[in-house]
């Protein structure tokens, strides 16, 4: 997969990338053609012939709705189609298709469901701007009581594209065809729990609209974003990257599994940087990790003066308050690559700008949820949009974690990974990944593209492992992940 293949358009990128097409001589009609035919070839691939539903809206969703009917029926499908609204009020291309198709079509209502197994739900696509209400919300919601097979014509309708949010209601579909590009309410949760399959359909739209008349800054997390570092014959540890843990006195274990996630991933040295009192819990722990005692912030920058000390991670249980704190500022002013982590961040929250004010070179900030939610309290909106605002505002990375992971640049770039197992919900995989995007930083990886790396190599890697993760089986997982990336680069 290429890098313009993981893009992901919002809803009036994919307007604009629709008018290019016609520009260059694609009619808009032989799109809404392309895009009936490969929603109707899709169901026959995955579904039995049986009497459907199709569900069509006024305007081009429905349009691809009558498309998908008229193809079905002429593979011998017994299709009913029915229409929300009046058929005097379709214009443009969504009449052109509602006139070549030739059987009844009757109003919509939840009644048809009584003797439909299947559904096509072509009532509204991404650009939604309202709840779903009237006959189009009964018949959704009829669909997820009855339990029936749906599948949705670009989006579920009431799924907003470009969030993932739900307006009022959606349908929970098998199956959901989309067309040239995703948007970010495919992956974005709780759109993405309702698309079911996801198939991206080609309906003519060139390749080359990207990156001239539309140039998109949303993209699905994968190899086609990012190269992990290789090792050179000529290569050794010192060019491989020393990395830092903060490790703090008490809390040893998020630590350890930083350091672990970090020399897994790639790191050629690391560094426990610790109270005196804890080096032994730390050297015993794993023999290829140096361990020296830092007890604050002078000694750790008087150990950073040694500029062979390339990446820096705090907030890995390294302790709260003043004294990290004031550690994570004089890391920061060093300009070397910094991850901050856990208490790193929430320790700034009644004064963020501390924090922002103090980053000087590449640094990336791990927040989940609520972590984030004190660092940022005023910041609204959906996901995607709060993790690019936090990153313009703070100058750093922001990698906003969730089933939906967000990894937000400051210039705007924002990746967002949809391998994340749901068994990755347990005790200190956090500290694994802020490890991981440690050991990539370390290496030269920019911090964008370490931190987007880091996040799908540890889905990846909790993938690989199955049922029964806990923290310390991920990064064992990882030179698995890394043996399948070195022989292909598709996600």
């Amino acid at each position: 997969m290429h890098a313009a293949d993981a893009a992901l358009l919002t809803v009036e990128e994919m307007a604009r990338a629709d008018r290019a097409a016609a520009a260059r001589g694609v009619p808009t009609l032989a799109l809404m053609e392309a895009a009936g035919h490969a929603v109707a070839l899709a169901v026959r691939r995955r579904f039995r012939r049986r009497p459907v539903l199709v569900a069509c809206g006024p305007g081009n969703n429905g349009g691809d709705g009558f498309v998908a009917a008229r193809r079905l029926a002429a593979r011998g499908w017994p299709v009913t189609v029915a229409l929300l609204g009046d058929a005097d009020r379709l214009t443009g291309d969504a009449r052109a298709m509602f006139e070549r198709w030739r059987g009844p079509v009757v109003p919509l209502h939840a009644a048809l469901l009584e003797s439909a197994p299947l559904v096509i739900d072509a009532l509204f696509g991404a650009g939604l701007s309202r709840d779903l209400e009237g006959p189009a919300r009964d018949v959704v919601e009829a669909v997820n009581a009855r339990g029936l097979d749906c599948v949705a014509v670009d989006v579920p309708s009431g799924v907003d594209g470009n969030t993932g949010q739900v307006r009022g209601a959606a349908p929970r579909c098998r199956l959901t065809v989309t067309f040239f590009r995703r948007k970010p309410g495919h992956v974005l949760y709780p759109g993405r729990g309702l698309c079911g399959e996801q198939v991206v359909a080609d309906i003519g739209i060139p390749d080359a609209v990207l990156g001239e008349e539309v140039t998109p800054s949303v993209f699905l997390n994968g190899p086609s974003l990012w190269t992990l570092p290789t090792p050179r014959p000529e290569d050794h540890k010192y060019r491989r990257g020393h990395a830092v843990v903060v490790g703090g006195g008490h809390m040893t274990g998020a630590g350890r599994l930083a350091a672990r996630g970090a020399r897994r991933i790639g790191a050629g040295m690391l560094t426990v940087a610790c109270p005196d009192v804890a080096r032994p819990v730390y050297q015993m722990d794993a023999p290829g990790n140096i361990v020296t005692a830092v007890e604050g912030a002078a000694d750790l920058a008087e150990m950073l003066r040694d500029e062979r000390y390339n990446a820096v991670l705090l907030g890995s249980g390294g302790g709260r308050g003043a004294l990290l704190g004031s550690m994570v500022l004089a890391a920061l002013e060093t300009g070397r690559a910094v991850v901050l982590d856990a208490d790193a961040l929430t320790g700034f929250a009644d004064d963020p700008a501390a924090l922002f004010d103090g980053i000087t070179g590449p640094t990336v900030l791990t927040p989940h949820a609520g972590e984030f939610a004190r660092l940022f309290p005023d910041l609204e909106g959906d996901r995607l949009m709060k993790a690019r605002a936090a990153a313009q505002r703070s100058g750093a990375v922001v990698v906003l974690k969730g089933p939906d992971t967000v990894i937000a640049a400051p210039d705007g770039r924002v990746a967002i990974n949809a391998v994340a197992p749901p068994t990755l919900a347990t005790a200190g995989t956090g500290d694994v990944l802020a490890g991981m995007v440690l050991g990539l930083l370390a290496q030269g990886m920019a911090a964008f593209e370490a931190a987007a790396a880091a996040v799908w190599v540890h889905g990846a890697a909790a993938a690989t492992h199955g049922p029964g993760l806990i923290a310390e089986d991920v990064p064992e997982a990882i030179p698995v992940v890394l043996r399948a990336l070195a022989g292909h680069t598709e996600d």
